[in-house]
C-alpha cells in the first residue's frame, strides 16, 4: 500500500520523480555528499526546446507509492540513479547485477537509470557505457552535475517520443480506460478499450502547462477527482510561481520562459519545434481555464470529498489535504487551513509503523506552524516526541525525543534562555511549559546527560517559581540535589551534538535581591582629599563655563558612580536586601561579589534564611588589591548544588543607587584607646560627623582630669602624619579657660610610626563651670550656718545667706539633695585625630578619627552671690564671697593665705578676700585687635572673661575633700559684673595722700597736739587724656563709733592757711601734687575727708576716678 508523502506541494504535479539509492556498502556520508550534488540539478532548459523541466530527487520511496501514477503521473518513478563503492575488478559483476536488481524494483514505470561507481580503476573503468559513470574517488567527480543534466534529457527524449507518438498515432480512437489500484480487481474480463477516458495528469509529465487539457474529468464510478486535483495544481503555478512548497518548494513558473517563446512565433497555427502551438490563443485559454484563487481551495474540498469516500484512497486524501494547507498559507487564510489539517487528523490509514506516526505527527507540526497555530503545531510535536520513546519500541530513541521536544518551545512561549522571562508578564501557559520542562528532563536523564538535566531543572525552578506549590518547590529542589550531587551545577555554555547551546541559568530568585548599595567605609576609615591651596580644580575639558553636552553626560556618570571612596588593602562592603521566597529555610553557600576593572578579593560568605522572609540585609565583603575605578557587577552564589553569576542588570525590579567607585592609593590605619572608659552616650555632631569611639568620665567643678590616648597603627603604611584639633559640642554651658589641652611634641618625634607600633600622648581635661545660678541647690540655713573668715569686716556685712524668693523649691522626685543627677552639667567635646601616610598621603589623601568625650560635672563649691567692700589702702579692696558646699563630703575652701573655712555638705558660708586692685589697662585696645571680633559687646565681653581670668588666678581659690585629699580649684569668672569689676580695679586717676612726707593708705598719723601737720594730695594721671584743673576740700570730722560724725571741729583743728587745695591740669602719664597744713589744738582721733568741688572738671569724670583713701590722724599730748 502506498506511504504519504507529506513533503508533496501542487507544483510537484510538474516534476519528474528520480530516485537516487545507494547499491552495496557505502557510507552515509559519502551517499549524502554525492545526493546533495545531485538534487543540486533540479530545473534545466532542454537543448533545442524552449520548455524547462523540473526533477524532484528521494533517496527512499516505495514502489507501492507509484500505483496511483495513472492518476498522479508525478507519484510515479520515471528515473533511478545508483551510487556505489567498487575498488576491484572481480566485485563489478556482482555490484552490476546489484544494479539491474534495483531496476527491476521500479522496473514498470522506469524510463532511464544510471550508476555512479566510485573507486574502481582499470580497463572496466575506460570502457565507454551510457548507464554507468566510473570515478576514482568521490573528490575526483568533477562531472557530476553534467552527467546528471544528461541523464533528464534523455528523460525528456522518451517522454517527448511517447507524446509524439501518441499525437500521430491513426489507430483509432480506442484508449485503454484507466482505473485506481483498489478498482483494478472488479475490472478483470471488463473491454476497457474506451477512448472516452483521458488521463488526468498526463500534461503535466509532459511538461506543459495547458490547463484546458484537464478540463475533461475523469468519469471512473461516477468520480472527478483527479481531474480536479489536476486542474487545481495547474490554476496554484499559473498563480503561485514562487511556489507553496516553501524555500525547498520553491519552482520557477513554467510560463517565465513564454517571453523568449513569443520572440520565435513565426505565424498565426504554426508549430515550434516541440509541437505546441505557439499562438497567443494559448495564453487566452490558459487564463479562461486557470481557476481563481478562491475556486481552488473550493475545487480543493471537492476533489477531497471524493477521496473521503474510499476508504482506500486514504493516501491520496491526506496528500491532498496536505497540498490545500500549503496553498491556503500563502492566501493567509489561516482558519481555513486549520480544518484541512483537522480533516488530515482524522483521516484513517493502514496501521502505521512507529516511524511513520512520528513522521506525520511531525508534518502536521510543521503545517500549523506554516499557517501560525504555533501552539497547535507543537503540540503535535510533542505527540510525536512521545511517539519516539512508546513502550511498543524496543530501543526508545530520547535523543530524538529530546530534540523535538526543544524544537516545541517556542510554540509553548518558551525559551531556553532565562533573561527572555526578565521582560514584562509572563507569557504561556505554566502548567503547560512547566509539564514539557520536566519532560526536558526526564529526557536528558535518560540520554545520560546529568549536566543537561541539572540545567533543565534549574531553568525550571528559576523560571517558573511563582507557578510552583509548596510541594512542588520542595520536590523540585530535592530532586535538584540529587542530581547537583553527581554533577554540579555550572555558569558554563552547554553544546548540544547539533549545535545548540543552552545558556547558564543563574538563580537570581534563590534569593531575591531588592536592592543593593555600595556601603562607605566606616567613619574612622573613609578617605579624605586634601584641599589644594589653589582651590578647587577647574576642569580643562571645555572653555566654557556651562555646557549643556557636558553637564549631561556628567550626570549620567554621577548617577553611576559613587560619590565616596575605597581604599586598597581595606575591607569593603556591599549590603544586599535579600528576600527567600521557598516555604523552607533557604541555604546560601559561596555567596560573593562580581566586580570589575580593578582586581578585587572577594570574600565568600554563607547564609541561612528563614521560609518566607521579609527583606533581610546580607552584607557582602570584599579587598581591593590594586587602584582605579571598580565596578560591581552582581554577586555569586551556590544554592542546592548550583553555581550562579546573578548580574544586577539581569535583576529585575533591582534598586541600586550606583555600582562604580574608586579605589585610591592605601593609607595607614590607626586604632585609638584611652585610660577612660567607654561611654554609653553616643555624641551626635551638628556637621554629622560619625564618631568612631565614645569615652566619658565624671569630675567635679574645677577638676582635672588627665586622658592618656594610646595610637597603635594597626594597617599596613607607616603613619606619617598626624594632627590633633578639638570642638566642644556644648554651647549652652559657659566654660572658663582652657577644656582640653595637650601637647604633641614627643609623639610626633617618634614619626614615621611603623605597622604595629603604638605610641601614647596625654590629653589634660579641666573643667570650669558656672553653678551659681542653680539656686535650687541651696537651703534654707540660719544665722548659725553663717561665718567669716579673712580680714575682720564690720558688722553690717554679717549677715544670713538664704534662698532667694523667686527659687523654685525642689521636690522629692527630682532628688533635692546635693549632688543628684538632675543638677549635673554635661560637657560634650570631639577631638579629631587627622592623620596620613603611605602611597595615599603621596596622592593627597588622609583619615579622620573622632574621638567622643562625654563629661558630666557634678558642682562643688560655688559662689552664690559677691560684692567688694574698700579697704582702707585705695589700691587694695575686699572681695566679699558666698561659698556653697554642693557635695556630699565635708570640703575645706581656701585662697592663697593660710587660713581655710570648712564647709559641711550642703553649709554656705562668707569669705572674704583682701585683694591687690588689678591695672586692667594694660589689656590692648588697639584697632587691629578690635577687627577680630564681629562687634563692640563681643570686644567687650572677651575683655571682661580676660580681665576675670586674671583675677582668678590671681585669687587661687581651691577647695579640697577632707577625706580624698585631693586639691581642686575654684572659679569667680562667671559672678564678676561690671560694677564690681571697676571696684576691683586700679582708677586710672591715683590719689596718694601723705602726712608728714608718709603714706597714710593703712594705719593712722600720729601727731602732737600744737605741731603743725604737712598734708600733702598727689595725682598721677594714667587715663590716656589729660585732667584738671582740680579743686579739693579738707573737712576733718571724728567718728564717735556709735553712728554719730561730729564735723564742728573749729575750736579743735585750724588750717595753716587755705583749706582748700589746687590741682593744675595734668598731662596722662603726668604728676601733680598741692601742699597744705592743719594744727591740731587738742588730743584724740580726727579724720580728714577730702572732697571735690562739683563746679570744676570733676563733673566730666566718673565719680570711682576719685577715690581718695580716708586720713587717720592721732593728735597726742604735746611733749614738755
Amino acid at each position: 500500500m502506498s506511504v504519504p508523502d507529506y513533503m508533496q506541494c501542487a507544483e510537484d504535479h510538474q516534476t519528474l520523480l528520480v530516485v537516487v539509492q545507494p547499491v552495496g556498502i557505502v557510507s552515509e556520508e559519502n551517499f549524502f555528499r554525492i545526493y546533495k550534488r545531485i538534487s543540486s540539478v533540479s530545473q534545466i532548459s532542454v537543448r533545442d526546446s524552449q520548455r524547462a523541466l523540473y526533477i524532484r530527487y528521494r533517496h527512499h520511496y516505495p514502489p507501492e507509492n507509484s500505483e496511483w501514477g495513472d492518476f498522479q503521473t508525478h507519484r510515479k518513478v520515471v528515473g533511478l540513479i545508483t551510487i556505489t563503492d567498487c575498488f576491484s575488478a572481480k566485485d563489478w559483476p556482482q555490484i552490476f547485477e546489484k544494479f539491474h536488481v534495483q531496476k527491476e524494483i521500479y522496473g514498470s514505470t522506469l524510463y532511464d537509470s544510471r550508476l555512479f561507481v566510485f573507486g574502481l580503476q582499470g580497463e572496466i573503468a575506460e570502457q565507454p557505457r551510457t548507464d554507468v559513470a566510473f570515478y576514482p574517488s568521490y573528490e575526483d567527480c568533477a562531472t557530476v552535475e553534467k552527467r546528471i543534466e544528461d541523464f533528464v534529457e534523455s528523460l525528456f527524449i522518451v517522454l517527448e517520443s511517447k507524446r509524439l507518438d501518441r499525437a500521430t498515432d491513426k489507430s483509432g480512437d480506442k484508449i485503454p480506460l484507466l482505473c485506481v489500484p483498489f478498482e483494478k480487481k472488479d475490472f478483470v474480463g471488463l473491454d476497457t478499450d474506451r477512448r472516452s477516458k483521458w488521463e488526468g495528469s498526463l500534461q503535466w509529465w509532459r511538461g506543459k502547462g495547458a490547463v484546458h487539457w484537464v478540463s475533461d474529468f475523469l468519469k471512473l464510478s461516477g468520480t472527478d477527482f483527479a481531474a480536479l486535483e489536476g486542474l487545481c495544481s495547474a490554476s496554484v503555478i499559473y498563480h503561485y510561481p514562487g511556489g507553496t512548497g516553501g524555500k525547498a518548494g520553491a519552482r520557477r513558473f513554467p510560463g517565465s520562459a513564454l517571453p523568449a517563446e513569443a520572440a520565435n512565433r513565426h505565424r498565426p497555427g504554426a508549430l515550434t519545434t516541440n509541437g505546441i502551438n505557439a499562438d497567443t490563443s494559448t495564453e487566452i485559454g490558459r487564463a479562461k481555464n486557470c481557476l481563481s484563487p478562491e475556486d481552488i481551495i473550493e475545487k480543493y474540498k471537492e476533489a477531497i470529498s471524493y477521496y473521503s469516500k474510499y476508504k482506500n484512497a486514504g493516501v491520496i486524501e491526506l496528500e491532498a489535504c496536505v497540498k490545500a494547507v500549503r496553498v491556503l498559507a500563502i492566501q493567509k487564510r489561516s482558519m481555513e487551513a486549520s480544518e484541512f489539517l483537522q480533516n488530515a487528523v482524522y483521516i484513517n490509514l493502514r496501521q502505521l509503523s512507529e516511524e511513520e506516526k512520528i513522521q506525520r505527527y511531525s508534518i502536521l507540526s510543521e503545517l500549523y506552524e506554516l499557517i501560525g497555530f504555533h501552539r497547535k503545531s507543537a503540540f503535535f510535536k510533542r505527540v510525536a516526541a512521545m511517539q519516539c520513546v512508546a513502550p511498543s519500541i524496543s530501543e526508545p530513541g530520547w535523543r530524538a525525543c529530546y530534540k523535538l521536544l526543544l524544537e516545541t518551545l517556542p510554540g509553548y512561549s518558551l525559551s531556553l534562555d532565562p533573561q527572555d522571562f526578565n521582560k514584562g508578564t509572563h507569557r504561556g501557559w505554566a502548567a503547560v511549559q512547566m509539564r514539557l520542562l520536566h519532560e526536558l528532563v526526564y529526557a536528558s536523564r535518560r540520554m545520560g546527560n546529568p549536566a543537561l538535566s541539572v540545567r533543565h531543572l534549574s531553568f525550571l525552578l528559576q523560571t517558573m517559581l511563582d507557578f510552583l506549590s509548596d510541594q512542588e518547590k520542595k520536590d523540585v529542589t530535592q530532586s535538584l540535589e540529587n542530581y547537583t550531587s553527581k554533577c554540579p551545577g555550572t555558569m558554563e555554555l552547554l553544546t548540544l551534538p547539533d549545535g545548540l547551546t543552552l545558556p547558564p541559568v543563574p538563580f537570581t530568585k534563590l534569593p531575591i535581591v531588592r536592592r543593593v548599595k555600595l556601603l562607605d567605609l566606616p567613619a574612622s576609615l573613609r578617605p579624605q582629599k586634601m584641599k589644594s591651596s589653589l582651590g578647587p580644580s577647574v576642569s580643562a575639558k571645555s572653555p566654557f563655563i556651562y555646557s549643556p553636552i557636558i553637564a549631561h553626560s556628567r550626570g549620567e556618570e554621577r548617577s553611576k558612580k559613587i560619590d565616596f571612596q575605597w581604599v586598597q588593602g581595606d575591607v569593603c562592603e556591599v549590603q544586599l536586601m535579600v528576600y527567600n521566597p521557598m516555604p523552607f529555610e533557604l541555604r546560601v553557600e559561596n555567596m560573593g561579589l562580581l566586580t570589575s576593572g580593578v582586581e578585587f578579593e572577594s570574600l565568600p560568605a554563607a547564609l541561612s534564611l528563614p521560609a518566607e522572609s521579609g527583606l533581610y540585609p546580607v552584607t557582602l565583603v570584599g579587598v581591593p588589591q590594586t587602584t582605579g575605578t571598580i565596578t560591581v557587577s552582581g554577586y555569586h552564589t551556590t544554592v542546592f548544588g548550583v553555581f550562579s553569576d546573578c548580574l544586577l542588570d539581569s535583576l529585575p525590579g533591582i534598586k541600586t543607587s550606583g555600582s562604580t567607585v574608586e579605589v585610591i592609593p592605601a593609607l595607614p590605619r590607626l586604632q585609638i584607646s584611652t585610660s577612660l572608659p567607654r561611654s554609653a552616650h553616643s555624641l551626635q555632631p551638628s556637621s554629622g560627623d560619625e564618631i568612631s569611639t565614645n569615652v566619658s568620665v565624671q569630675l567635679y567643678n574645677g577638676e582635672t582630669q588627665q586622658l592618656v590616648v594610646r595610637l597603635e597603627n594597626i594597617g599596613m603604611e607607616p603613619l606619617e602624619k598626624l594632627e590633633v584639633t578639638s570642638k566642644i559640642l556644648t554651647t549652652k554651658e559657659k566654660l572658663y579657660g582652657d577644656f582640653l589641652s595637650w601637647k604633641l611634641e614627643d609623639t610626633l618625634a617618634q614619626f614615621p610610626l611603623q605597622p604595629g607600633k603604638v605610641a601614647t600622648f596625654t590629653i589634660s581635661i579641666k573643667v570650669k563651670l558656672d553653678f551659681s545660678c542653680q539656686e535650687n541647690l541651696l537651703q534654707d540655713l540660719s544665722d548659725d550656718g553663717i561665718s567669716v573668715s579673712g580680714f575682720p569686716l564690720c558688722s553690717p556685712f554679717r549677715q544670713v545667706v538664704r534662698p532667694r524668693v523667686e527659687s523654685k523649691p525642689v521636690n522629692a522626685a527630682e532628688g533635692g539633695r546635693p549632688g543628684e543627677p538632675c543638677h549635673v552639667k554635661t560637657l560634650e567635646a570631639v577631638l579629631n585625630f587627622k592623620y596620613s601616610g603611605g602611597p595615599g598621603h603621596v596622592e593627597g589623601y588622609y583619615r579622620n578619627l573622632a574621638l567622643g568625650l562625654h563629661v558630666e560635672v557634678e558642682p562643688s563649691v560655688f559662689f552664690t552671690r559677691v560684692s567688694t567692700l574698700p579697704a582702707t589702702s585705695t589700691r587694695q579692696c575686699h572681695l566679699l564671697l558666698d561659698v556653697f558646699n554642693a557635695t556630699e563630703h565635708e570640703l575645706s575652701v581656701g585662697a592663697r593665705s593660710d587660713e581655710e573655712l570648712i564647709l559641711h555638705a550642703g553649709e554656705c558660708q562668707r569669705m572674704a578676700i583682701q585683694v591687690d586692685k588689678f591695672n586692667f589697662e594694660s589689656f590692648p585696645e588697639s584697632p587691629a585687635d578690635k577687627g577680630q571680633f564681629a562687634n563692640s559687646k563681643h570686644l567687650e565681653e572677651e575683655r571682661q572673661e580676660a580681665r576675670g581670668l586674671e583675677i582668678n588666678s590671681k585669687l587661687d581659690i581651691h577647695w579640697t575633700i577632707i577625706s580624698f585629699s585631693q586639691t581642686r580649684g575654684a572659679s569667680v569668672e562667671g559672678l564678676l559684673n561690671q560694677l564690681v569689676l571697676e571696684h576691683l580695679q586700679l582708677a586710672p586717676l591715683l590719689w596718694d595722700v601723705l602726712v608728714d612726707g608718709q603714706p597714710c593708705d593703712c594705719q593712722a598719723a600720729a601727731c602732737r597736739v600744737g605741731d603743725p601737720v604737712r598734708l600733702e594730695v598727689r595725682l598721677t594721671n594714667r587715663s590716656p587724656r589729660s585732667v584738671g584743673p582740680f579743686a579739693l576740700s579738707v573737712v576733718p570730722f571724728q567718728d564717735h563709733q556709735n553712728g554719730v560724725h561730729s564735723y564742728d571741729l573749729r575750736h579743735a583743728v585750724s588750717f595753716v592757711g587755705s583749706g582748700t587745695f589746687y590741682l593744675d591740669k595734668v598731662q596722662p602719664s603726668g604728676q601733680a601734687a598741692c601742699l597744705g597744713a592743719l594744727l591740731f589744738l587738742y588730743t584724740g582721733d580726727f579724720f580728714l575727708h577730702i572732697r571735690f568741688h562739683e563746679d570744676g572738671p570733676s563733673k566730666e569724670l566718673p565719680p570711682s576716678w576719685f577715690c581718695l583713701p580716708s586720713v587717720h590722724v592721732r593728735a597726742l599730748e604735746a611733749q614738755a
